[in-house]
């Protein structure tokens, strides 16, 4: 069974960059649009991973083949900040989710708690600022999943990604990370065998996936921006006064790039110098058995 783990609707709020974030959300996705494209694209399952949001759950759940995941903007001890996946939750568990995410140690232990899948999302990229020692001894010693395929990341962040994870034998995730209808589904997260949800999530419990598709690039990048940029306007249409720097996306673009490769490039020398880090949970395997 295949599904994009990494999807984003209207309900992911407003983008981080200062000022645009007073005007400007991070996606325009309608979930209707996004369900039916990603059935289209081939999704055996759907889920929404929306930041700090499950909004998105009243017009899909009345399909058997849609779970509800999140994105959960958080804080590590070290004070960096971090967008954690977590998987097939209930409505009850977004409230401590949220509750929570700002203290590290008490989100971890009722993650662990709830037996909930949860994965480092973007791990090798300055999406969410900078990082530190500290933050990947984290990871490797606390996180059973690591996104090692985003479909907006370069190829490169994501290579450091999954090398990442085959050292510290992590579960592998993947998704599109589309925050527009054109890269749904074309990076995805495939459970061999699984008949079902259930069986789809006992295998990515039990290290049984395989991610595929595409990472992302400078076009895609620019083209999302743009598209973001064109319903912007739509939505608050006294922004078409902004319509003259659309024509410079592509050297911002470029810009990020640069900087996310020199990033990428960095932290993932630093990562294969170090030795291999042991799990302070000896018992992860029990913790996240399907019972």
């Amino acid at each position: 069974m295949k599904c994009d783990l990494h999807v984003h609707t209207v309900h992911s709020g407003m983008c981080t960059v200062p000022v645009l974030d007073r005007i400007c959300r991070e996606s325009y996705n309608d979930p209707h649009h996004v369900y039916e494209i990603l059935k289209r694209r081939g999704m055996d399952l759907v889920t929404v991973t929306d930041h700090d949001s499950i909004d998105a759950i009243e017009p899909l759940r009345h399909h058997p083949d849609f779970f509800l995941s999140e994105e959960v903007s958080c804080v590590m001890p070290s004070g960096t900040r971090l967008h954690m996946g977590v998987y097939d939750i209930e409505e009850r568990h977004h409230i401590e989710l949220q509750r929570r995410r700002d203290d590290m140690p008490s989100l971890l232990a009722y993650l662990d708690e709830q037996r909930l899948l949860f994965s480092v999302n973007h791990v090798f990229s300055s999406l969410t600022g900078p990082r530190t020692h500290e933050d990947f001894d984290h990871f490797a010693s606390r996180f059973p999943a690591v996104e090692t395929r985003n479909g907006q990341m370069l190829p490169s962040a994501n290579r450091h990604a999954a090398a990442f994870a085959s050292r510290h034998r992590k579960v592998a995730v993947a998704g599109s990370d589309s925050h527009t209808l054109a890269c749904l589904g074309r990076t995805y997260t495939e459970v061999p065998g699984a008949r079902g949800r259930r069986e789809f999530i006992a295998g990515l419990k039990r290290g049984r996936s395989i991610v595929a598709g595409e990472s992302g690039d400078f076009w895609k990048l620019t083209l999302a921006v743009w598209g973001i940029g064109r319903h912007l306007i739509r939505e608050r249409q006294w922004t078409a006064m902004l319509a003259f720097l659309l024509p410079l996306v592509p050297v911002v673009t470029l810009a990020n790039l640069i900087l996310e490769l020199s990033f990428a490039r960095t932290w993932g020398r630093h990562m294969q110098q170090l030795p291999g880090i042991v799990t302070h949970n000896p018992d992860s395997r029990r913790l996240y058995a399907v019972q």
